[in-house]
């Protein structure tokens, strides 16, 4: 009886780890999903207002959730108090400190780091513009994330119960 009662657990807890990696699957691309969702407010008060920059990220924090509300309200801060020299080393300063949170990948943090290149640093509708083509390679990356979601999901299902499967044939 303890040896079904121990198959059962073993089971449960590495199906249960598969079921938990897909679910954390699922929430790495909706974090992706809402910088993006950031990113393009961002881009549509630079549009609308032509406001400075720390006004617009004010602005904006007010509309957006934690760690993205604290990263653009230090932001504009920094930038109204012109402790740094440059646009690019505040902007990556505080997404360096305030976006660590969201656990991204290098590639993906790589990727929220490049606005702090352009953003201080060109004329509106060049700035329209390079915000755009931002816009759609975060679009991109979103899409190869969600390209295999649904396939890796079961995956991580499957092989939770695989690997439990295969732990109880050995301890038994």
């Amino acid at each position: 009886m303890q040896r079904v009662i121990g198959a059962v657990l073993i089971l449960t807890a590495t199906g249960g780890a598969g079921y938990v990696y897909g679910r954390e699957l699922k929430r790495y691309l909706e974090k992706l999903q809402y910088f993006r969702y950031v990113m393009s407010l961002i881009r549509g008060e630079i549009a609308y207002t032509h406001a400075p920059l720390p006004e617009i990220f004010s602005g904006v924090s007010g509309r957006v959730k934690e760690p993205y509300r604290i990263w653009l309200r230090k932001l504009a801060q920094e930038l109204e108090n012109r402790e740094e020299y440059g646009f690019a080393r505040a902007w990556n300063r505080c997404a360096d400190r305030y976006l660590k949170a969201l656990d991204f990948k290098y590639e993906h943090r790589i990727l929220a780091k490049e606005p702090g290149t352009f953003l201080g640093s060109l004329e509106a509708d060049t700035l329209d513009h390079a915000m755009q083509m931002y816009l759609n390679r975060l679009d991109l990356e979103i899409e190869k994330q969600r390209e295999g979601l649904a396939a890796r999901i079961k995956i991580s299902g499957c092989l939770g119960v695989m690997s439990g499967i295969f732990l109880i044939v050995i301890l038994l």
